[in-house]
This record gives C-alpha cells, sequence and structure tokens, in this order.
C-alpha cells in the first residue's frame, strides 16, 4: 500500500469519505497503484513474454524496463505527477510502455480516440489542462503532427508533442516536438518508490459516450480502476495461460481493461497488439499466436463469422473465449458464434463511467445468447426505474441506475451534467434501458439518449446537429440513427432548407472536416424535408424521422431487386 500523500487535481469529484472507508474495509480497495500490481509479476517471471506487437516481443522484465524509460522521458519534460497528457497512438507496445509510464510516475493519461481530430483533441486538452499530446506521424491522409501543433497553438497548457514514427520536418513546430523511439531508451533514473501513486490518486482519464457534445472526462483512480480490471479478470478466467488479442482501438476501456491488455498483464499473460480487427489478419494472428481470448464488437463479431464461413482459415483450437460489448449484439448473431468459431461467447456490457456486466463462461446457451450478463462484484449496486424514478418489476423496461466501488461519482470538470447524470446519493444514470431477469441477467432494450452507436463507437446527434447549423440555406436539422445490418447503426442527418436554398451532404461534410471532426462522426446520407416532424409539444420527432429512414432504406432495396 502506498504510503504517499495523494495529488489533488481541481475539478475531481471525490468519493465520500464513508464509502471510501467502507470499500477499503470490505477488501474492494487496495490502497495500491496500478503499476505494483503488475510489478508483482515482472518479478514472478521476468523472461516470460508478456507483449507481441508484429516484429517485436516484449518481455515482462523488457516492458517494465521500456515503461521507466518512457517515465523518466515525461519526467526530463518537467512531467509532474497529476499533470495530463493527451495519448492518442495506434495499438502498439509503445501505447502499453507510454501508459504503463505514466502509472508509474503518477502522469494521468487522457486516452484519446485513433480517430479523434483537431476538434476532438483541442477540447481533451483544454478541458484536462493536458501538458503533452503524444501523436502518431500520421493515420491514413492526415498529419497527425500538424494536428498536435494546431492544438498546442490554441491551449496555452500544451509544452510539449511527442510523436510515434518521424517528427515534422517542416518549420511549423512552435511547440516542441520530441521522438518516442527516443524517450523509449531514456536511461531511468528514478525508483518507483520515488513516486508510487496512492490509490486514490487518479489514474487515467476515459471518454464518456457523449450524448450532449464533445466528450465527457471520466476520472479513473488506481483503487477503483484496479478492482475493476480483478473482477473482469475473475468473471473471464485470465490466467498467466491466457493469450489475449489486443485489436479494438486499446484506449477504449473494453480493450484497455474489462479485462483486456491490463487484465492480461495483472494474470501475467500475454498480449498480441494488432493494428485491427481485420478478420484475416486477426485469424493469423489467432492461430500463430495461439491466442485464447479476443475482444471485439457486434460488427466485428460478424464480419469473423462471415470470414470464418467462407474462407474457413481460422485452423486451430486455441481461441476459447469471444467477448463482445460495445454495443447490443443481436441475438440470432450471437448464437453463430460458437458453431462458426468455435468459441465461447462472453456478452460484455458496460461503461467507461464504471459498472460492467458479463456472462458466465459457464452459463447456459440461453443465457449467453440472449443476455448482457449481470454485475462482476458483489458490490455493483443496480436499480431499474421507470420515469418517475420507481423501481420497476423483473421483465419490465426502466432506466438503468448503478453505484458502487468502481463507478465514479462524477464527471471531470462538468457539474451541470453531473447534477443531471448523478443523483444526490450517488446513483448514476447510464441512459441505457434494460429489462432485468429473475436471475439478475440484464438485457439491453435501447438508449433513453439522443445518440448514435455506429459499430460501438458513439455519436453525439447534437453534436452533429450543431455542425449542421453551420451550412448555408440549413433551418432546422436533427440526427437520427438509421439501422445498418453490419454496423448496426449508422447516421442519418435530416435538414429543411430556407426557399430556393440548395444543400448536399457534401455542404454538410465540408464543414465538418474543416473544423477537425473525426471521420466516424460523419453524417452518411442527408434528408431534405419540407419540415421537420415535431411532437405535440414541439420537440423534434426522432421517433418518426427514424421510422421514416427505415421505410427509405426498405424502398431502396426494394427498387435494386
Amino acid at each position: 500500500m502506498s504510503t504517499r500523500t495523494p495529488v489533488s487535481i481541481d475539478g475531481v469529484v471525490p468519493w465520500p469519505a464513508d464509502d471510501a472507508r467502507r470499500y477499503r474495509e470490505a477488501g474492494y480497495w487496495s490502497g495500491r497503484s496500478l503499476g505494483s500490481h503488475i510489478v508483482e509479476q515482472v518479478e514472478l517471471h521476468p523472461d516470460a513474454e508478456a507483449l507481441v506487437d508484429g516484429s517485436i516481443r516484449l518481455t515482462y522484465r523488457q516492458l517494465w524496463d521500456r515503461s521507466a524509460s518512457m517515465g523518466q522521458a515525461l519526467l526530463n519534460l518537467d512531467v509532474e505527477p497529476g499533470d495530463r497528457i493527451v495519448l492518442q497512438l495506434p495499438n502498439s507496445w509503445e501505447f502499453v510502455a507510454l501508459t504503463l509510464g505514466c502509472f508509474r510516475i503518477g502522469a494521468v493519461p487522457v486516452m484519446a480516440l485513433p480517430a479523434h481530430r483537431r476538434h476532438e483533441l483541442t477540447h481533451l486538452a483544454a478541458l484536462s489542462d493536458a501538458v503533452a499530446i503524444v501523436v502518431a506521424d500520421t493515420d491514413k491522409d492526415t498529419d497527425l503532427r500538424s494536428t498536435a501543433q494546431e492544438v498546442a497553438a490554441e491551449v496555452a497548457s500544451v509544452r510539449a508533442v511527442l510523436v510515434h514514427g518521424d517528427l515534422s520536418s517542416g518549420e511549423n513546430t512552435s511547440t516542441p516536438e520530441f521522438s518516442l523511439a527516443d524517450a523509449s531508451t531514456t536511461i531511468p533514473s528514478f525508483s518507483d518508490a520515488d513516486y508510487d501513486p496512492a490509490g486514490e490518486d487518479v489514474a487515467c482519464f476515459l471518454l464518456s459516450g457523449g450524448t450532449t457534445g464533445l466528450p465527457k472526462l471520466i476520472v479513473r483512480t488506481h483503487d477503483d480502476y484496479a478492482y475493476n480490471i480483478i473482477r473482469c479478470n475473475a468473471i473471464s478466467e485470465i490466467t498467466s495461460d491466457t493469450v489475449y488479442l489486443g485489436a479494438l482501438p486499446s484506449s477504449h476501456n473494453f480493450p484497455l481493461a474489462c479485462p483486456g491488455i491490463l487484465g492480461t498483464l495483472f494474470a501475467g499473460g500475454r498480449t498480441v497488439m494488432l493494428p485491427s480487427a481485420r478478420p484475416d489478419r486477426a485469424f493469423l494472428a489467432i492461430d500463430s499466436e495461439s491466442v485464447t481470448v479476443a475482444t471485439v464488437v457486434p460488427a466485428v463479431a460478424q464480419s469473423w463469422i462471415e470470414y470464418q464461413r467462407e474462407h474457413g482459415t481460422l485452423t486451430g483450437s486455441s481461441l476459447r473465449v469471444l467477448q463482445v460489448g460495445g454495443s447490443r449484439m443481436p441475438d440470432e448473431l450471437a448464437a453463430r458464434v460458437e458453431p462458426v468459431l468455435g468459441a465461447r461467447l462472453q456478452q460484455v456490457f458496460g461503461m467507461a463511467e464504471g459498472l460492467i456486466n458479463m456472462t458466465r463462461l459457464n452459463d447456459d446457451l440461453e443465457v449467453i445468447t440472449n443476455t448482457q450478463g449481470r454485475p462482476v462484484s458483489e458490490a455493483d449496486e443496480i436499480a431499474v426505474v421507470d420515469e418517475l424514478g420507481e423501481p420497476v418489476d423483473d421483465g419490465t423496461p426502466g432506466a438503468l441506475l448503478t453505484r458502487g466501488p468502481y463507478t465514479p461519482r462524477g464527471y471531470f470538470r462538468a457539474p451541470e451534467h453531473n447534477s443531471r447524470a448523478f443523483t444526490a446519493d450517488g446513483w448514476y444514470a447510464s441512459g441505457d434501458i434494460v429489462i432485468r431477469r429473475p436471475d439478475g441477467n440484464l438485457v439491453v432494450a435501447g438508449r433513453d439518449k439522443d445518440m448514435i452507436n455506429r459499430g460501438g463507437e458513439k455519436i453525439s446527434a447534437e453534436e452533429v446537429e450543431n455542425f449542421a447549423y453551420q451550412v448555408d440555406g440549413i433551418e432546422m436539422a436533427a440526427a437520427v440513427a438509421m439501422p445498418d445490418p453490419v454496423l448496426g447503426e449508422r447516421l442519418c442527418l435530416y435538414v429543411s432548407v430556407a426557399a430556393g436554398a440548395h444543400v448536399t451532404l457534401d455542404d454538410v461534410l465540408a464543414v465538418m472536416n474543416s473544423a477537425g471532426v473525426a471521420r466516424f462522426k460523419l453524417p452518411e446520407r442527408l434528408v431534405v424535408v419540407d419540415a421537420i416532424p415535431t411532437t405535440k409539444v414541439g420537440k423534434l420527432d426522432k421517433k418518426a424521422m427514424r421510422e421514416d429512414i427505415r421505410t427509405r432504406l426498405d424502398a431502396d432495396q426494394e427498387g435494386n431487386r
């Protein structure tokens, strides 16, 4: 247990003292840093492989040493405990080493997504008062170094850019750039005892799904995140024999810590990093590395099933568990996992804000196929309530409320939103509509908030609508989900326009691209109507628009036959 004084960060909502004491006394919180759990495995088997990234294979000792180098490089940039760093890296050993380096010196990584661009990164850096940004040199056709420089020019707290890959060759580098490759070979001069974060210190900031605009920051402490990982490990049966495939973006909570990369390191297993979950590459890695556990979203699971049916390239028998989460998995798709891929399906329904539900590996097939599981901890509290906040009977849809030892009590620097999302007695309103069965398993029935879930990536309708109103000629705009057989949902934008105006989808995309918006948020269809439908009380009738786009899609399919 750390004996250091916790680092105070203005804007963090503290856990109530009575609850914190109760969680410690019950043993849910250990007072230890995340790094202290991993160093146990370094000491137990230093020469065992911890991480595979293409041709790079790192033992536990090598990974731990490189994380020390990363930590020292940050210290050399005058990064102090509690300082925030926007971290945007592809799946790579550098992502893992730098994350561990932050944990060891008490720096706080802000887990940006690879798809984020200037619009989102500027928001994250400004909200967190980040002192540095870590990016890859390029991503597809985007120069992320230039993006980071633009962010640094707008956010006064940012004083350094760290680059995975080549440094900028031009002169447009007003903020100093540093090579992540050099950082990984820096000679460390600190000891873990010099820092050793307290259990209640902030370990990282995760990102909310964001139904009211840009992402909110979710505060995860060493205590609560370690407990999250330990319980997910127990339910998923992660051991030192586990070989985990990290193919989803590692900065998401699901592949990072549920149990994911960190859970595998906690248990002494091996993680195989892939840049994407494309089935041909994933299957090759599964067979060649004897992968036992993989994490995917439903759209990826569907692509794997279809690819295996067509090509039959997954030939080994190593894959034991396929975890699927991020969005609701259709029951009929869930039923195909084990017959086609040969792996036990484990449905995972949770949130970066805390609560994780999982089906158990020994559950009946009916439970695994038709539910999204039950809480991983006995200390997780669940309530399913109606519009008035009153509990509903099992079998009745209702809004999900939760609290527990790994569900924080408020977003970072978001008092107005916290007043809506959290009750006075600590319950978090997730925005999910669920049905609790008599056996305790939950079935996800939908959302009570205005959000599009595109293959696990959450898109705020309000954010997209705000951009639409910047287009000349648009009078009213409404972003809605349209069904998609692969991604679950895609984004459709309804607009009404001024008399004589002509607006195209390209007009909307031009505004959003100019602002540097992540591509997954871009509308994929524009419907121009004479008037946006409204309810009797004057609100946008998005239910009517969702029904309308279904009708239009059906008509399109009929016309193509």
